[in-house]
This record gives structure tokens, C-alpha cells and sequence, in this order.
């Protein structure tokens, strides 16, 4: 609700992990480096621990964007299993093939002995992560201890990487398990941010999101710091909440008083707050509608006080100039803007509208239509032409085509003219609803597993190479085996999907765009053609 009000584009404290959110204190690095080691090591053991929210999952995923190629890697994020299930998860994720209906322990390790000394002798590394893994009971640690007694002279076949909370470590130094404990070759525990990380940290966010106003004073650092204990998932919270609560005061920055009111109810303390403001007025703006809203944003701007001197300093970037308000020409009616908006888009293209319905006219020309609801990151992932649903100060709707995005500037085709505006002021008129175009790949409609062979393979194959920038050597009946199953949640991670390392419709269509340079796109990388 705050975005437009603050001029942002996107919320700067979501809890998502969106890969551009990352920052990497010093801390993060140094437990990044352990990780790392640990990989190219010799084997054995690698342990990672952390409070909740302090960034373990941040660190592995950088740790899996800089795994070298040479390594086969298995993820998993949900241990409470018992010592069948986890052999069982383990052969699936690396793709190993056991018999149907197996459930003896001797088969599964039997088999997973067997992949292992095939992968040795082809040259690659196999590695496990283990997330959460203080849910582990003793009985499946052991088990994993014992996968690890597959050995050379030189190595041990299987590194396995194990990611908790403190009390792993703790579970590590009873007695029964010192066999396990004494295979660790790296450990680190991950601690919280200092004070001066705290500060970096909110900014780094902010900066992100497109902030062009100072909305944490450097003064809040310390209280902020005492509150969150510099742990960054109770900094998003809070930092969160004091936005909202600065928004519903009508203030240009988050003060001490508004800070201690967020802490109070992001950690709900009842005897701290005998009188609660925040939460009445939260509860109503949670409730409100839409225009109600956008009537209270309007309001506190036309009653907003002249902005203090670094305010306005830190507002005098370029893109301030831009308009802060999308408009459709007075010189076509309302009534057109549907035509005119799928025609820019079909230009985008290089084909014509035709008129009536848009998406079986896409299909006619070998392009795809997709419908949805998102928000912006969705679209700067996308990375395509869209039409979008927009709504002026006078309620009406209309639709306009995005043509061009980035962290400054938002540009549309409105008509036959072209209008380019921040992207949170147009953030604050779109609707949320979009339509794009995508390049209909031979695989549409069917999904691909670990395991698939034959020409949609080949296909995917194709598109990975195309992102490494590799000549593609497929076969027609090309495998979709554990390698490319761990390029495929590579992937999945940098686009901010789920990496399942199936490939499905979204997999595919961003697959598609990423790889292919002929496509319109709304922001090219510098060099690009």
C-alpha cells in the first residue's frame, strides 16, 4: 500500500528470496567461502549453522550459482524422513534408477554405490545439500555417515553439505555421533549482521526497490540494530511495518516513535503496549478498498509539507523529472484503447492486429498468449512486451503496452504516441493484470522430468547450451539425466522459480525468452543485439 506513497517501485522488505535483494555482508561471504572449500575439498562433511532468518538458504543459493560443472548436485529442503524415505529422495534427485517398489536399505545404498563409482569415473563430484537439517533424527545421520565410507585413495565419493539451525551443532557433539562429527572438514555459523551491516543492509534494499528518498534516518541504525539483533529476516519485518505505519501518518520518513510501534506489534508483546495505535489503523487500511486508498494517497500529497533540504537532495535524480502520471491521449476515445494497445504489441513483434481476439491470432503467427496478474518483478523477469490494465485519476480504465523497463524508467506506447514515466508512478495506476506474447516453443504443453528421453529433450538441451553460450551437441535420443536436471534448478533459482528441476510451462517459456535473441524485449544488457 506504501509503494507509490514512497515513490518505490517494489517492496524493499519481502521475505521472498528474490536473487536482487541479495546482500552479502561479510559474514555471508566468509560462510559462502566455507561452503565452497568444502565442495572442491576431498570429500566428507560440511556443516553451515544459523538462527532462523539469518541467511543460510541466501548463502546456499549463491553456493549453487558458483558450483562448479563439474558437480552433480542434490537438494533437499524437507528431511523429517526416516532412513528408507531419505535414500529413496536421494535416488531421485540424483536420478538414480532402483527397482520398482524397492524399500530395502541394502538396494537403495547398493545403488547409490553403484552411481556414485559411474560418476567418479566420468570425472564428476557429487555433492548433497541438506537443508534444515537439525530435523534430522540420529538413525538418518548415521545412515549418511555410512554413505560417506565410499572412498578412493585420493577422496571420498559423496560430499554432503548439512545447512541448520544452532542446535545441529549441538546434536553433532553427543556422544553417539562423534564417528559423524569427526568426517566434518568445514564449519561455520553464520551470526547476525553488526550494527554498521544493518545500516548498508536497509539501504541496499531500498536502493533496489528505487528509492529516491532517505526513509530510514542513519540515527534509527542503532535502534534498529537492538530491536532486530541484526538478524535479516526480523529487519524486513520490522522495516516493513514501519513503512506502512509512516504511510498511514502521512510522514516522509520513519521516526524513533514509529519504530517502537512496528516492534511492538511485529513481535506482539501485550505488556509493552497498553495502547496499541498501530493496530486499529492497520486493521482498517488492511480493509479498505482500493479507491479509498488511492483518496487518503491523494489527500497527503495536496497537505504534504515542504520536503527538508536532503530529502529533496536525494529526490534530484534524473528520473524525478519523468511525468508521475500516465495518461491516454485526448485525441482517440477511450473506447479504442484495446485495439491500439494489441496493435503497438503485435508491431513489437513484427506482425499486425488483425482485431477481435488477440490470443488465437498469436497462435496463427506461432506465438503464445499468456493472461495473468503479477507485479513488477514478475515483468523485469519476463523481460517481454506486455498490455497492461491501467486506470487514470478520474477512475477510468485503460490499456497501454510497457515497451521498456528498468530500475529509472517505465515506457509505453499509448496511441500512436510514446509516454515514459517512473516505474512507481505507473505502479501506483496499473492493475496488476497483463498480457504478453512468447515464442511457442516444440515442447509446448508437455512437461519434461529427469528421466525423459527423445527430441523435447534434445529441445532443452538446445536452450541451456544457448545460455551458457555453447555450441549444442544433442542426439535425438538425448536423456534428461542429473547433469542437466542441476542446470535446469540453476535456472529455475536465478528466474525466481520453484527449483522442483522439472521443467513445466513457466520453466519453458522463461527458458525460451532468455535464450532466444530475436525475441522484443523490455531491457537489453548492454552489448546485446
Amino acid at each position: 500500500m506504501y509503494q507509490s506513497y514512497f515513490g518505490l517501485a517494489e517492496e524493499p522488505f519481502s521475505i521472498a528470496p528474490d536473487p536482487r535483494y541479495l546482500y552479502m555482508s561479510q559474514r555471508h561471504q566468509e560462510a559462502l567461502a566455507h561452503l565452497l572449500y568444502g565442495v572442491n575439498a576431498g570429500g566428507g562433511f560440511v556443516l553451515l549453522t544459523g538462527e532462523v532468518g539469518a541467511g543460510k538458504t541466501t548463502v546456499c543459493r549463491c553456493l549453487l550459482e558458483q558450483i562448479p560443472e563439474s558437480c552433480d548436485v542434490a537438494y533437499i529442503f524437507n528431511p523429517k524422513l526416516t532412513v528408507e524415505e531419505l535414500l529413496s529422495t536421494i535416488c531421485a534427485e540424483f536420478g538414480i534408477t532402483c527397482p520398482p517398489g524397492n524399500t530395502s536399505v541394502k538396494v537403495y545404498i547398493d545403488c547409490i554405490n553403484a552411481y556414485l563409482l559411474d560418476a567418479h569415473a566420468r570425472g564428476r563430484h557429487t555433492v548433497l545439500i541438506i537443508d534444515e537439517a537439525q530435523n534430522l533424527s540420529a538413525d538418518v545421520l548415521e545412515q549418511l555417515r555410512l554413505l560417506t565410507n565410499l572412498e578412493t585413495n585420493q577422496r571420498k565419493l559423496l560430499q554432503i553439505i548439512l545447512l541448520g539451525q544452532p542446535e545441529l551443532a549441538a546434536m553433532l557433539a553427543r556422544p553417539e555421533l562423534r564417528q559423524l562429527a569427526q568426517r566434518i572438514i568445514a564449519r561455520y555459523h553464520l551470526g547476525p549482521l553488526g550494527k554498521q551491516e544493518v545500516a548498508a543492509y536497509v539501504q541496499h534494499r531500498l536502493v533496489v526497490a528505487g528509492a529516491e528518498r532517505l526513509l530510514f534516518p542513519v540515527a534509527l541504525t542503532g535502534q534498529l540494530y537492538r530491536l532486530s539483533g541484526g538478524i535479516p529476516r526480523i529487519i524486513n519485518v520490522l522495516c516493513d511495518r514501519a513503512l506502512l505505519g509512516t504511510y498511514a501518518q502521512g510522514r516522509e520518513r520513519v521516526d524513533r516513535a514509529t519504530l517502537k510501534q512496528a516492534a511492538r506489534e511485529v513481535f506482539h508483546n501485550p505488556a509493552a503496549q497498553p495502547r496499541s495505535m498501530m493496530r486499529p489503523l492497520l486493521a482498517a487500511l488492511l480493509l479498505a478498498s482500493t479507491v479509498l486508498a488511492a483518496a487518503m494517497y491523494q489527500s497527503l500529497v495536496q497537505t504534504r509539507p515542504q520536503a527538508k533540504p536532503e530529502i529533496q537532495a536525494a529526490a534530484s535524480k534524473p528520473s524525478a523529472a519523468l511525468p508521475d502520471v500516465l495518461e491516454w491521449p485526448a485525441s482517440y476515445p477511450l473506447s479504442r484503447s484495446h485495439e491500439m494497445a494489441y496493435a503497438s504489441l503485435f508491431k513489437a513483434w513484427g506482425s499486425s492486429y488483425q482485431g477481435g481476439d488477440e490470443c488465437r491470432q498469436a497462435e496463427a503467427i506461432g506465438l503464445r498468449c499468456l493472461t495473468a496478474r503479477g507485479g513488477l518483478n514478475e515483468l523485469r523477469q519476463l523481460n517481454l512486451p506486455a498490455v497492461l490494465l491501467m486506470q487514470d485519476r478520474q477512475g477510468n480504465k485503460f490499456y497501454a503496452t510497457l515497451t521498456g523497463l528498468d530500475n529509472q524508467s517505465a515506457t509505453f506506447a499509448l496511441g500512436d504516441a510514446t509516454r515514459t514515466v517512473s516505474p512507481g508512478a505507473f505502479a501506483e495506476q496499473w492493475s496488476g493484470h497483463y498480457t504478453l506474447l512468447w515464442r511457442k516453443p516444440p515442447v509446448a504443453g508437455k512437461s519434461l522430468h529427469p528421466g525423459d528421453r527423445g527430441p523435447n529433450v534434445a529441445w532443452l538441451a538446445g536452450q541451456l547450451a544457448q545460455l551458457h553460450g555453447k555450441a549444442s551437441v544433442t542426439s535425438k535420443d538425448q536423456i534428461f539425466d542429473a547433469a542437466m536436471m542441476r542446470e535446469v534448478k540453476q535456472f529455475q533459482l536465478a528466474q525466481g522459480l520453484v527449483p522442483d528441476g522439472a521443467v513445466g510451462l513457466q520453466t519453458m517459456m522463461h527458458l525460451s525468452v532468455a535464450a532466444d535473441k530475436t525475441v522484443p524485449k523490455l531491457h537489453r544488457e548492454q552489448g546485446a543485439k
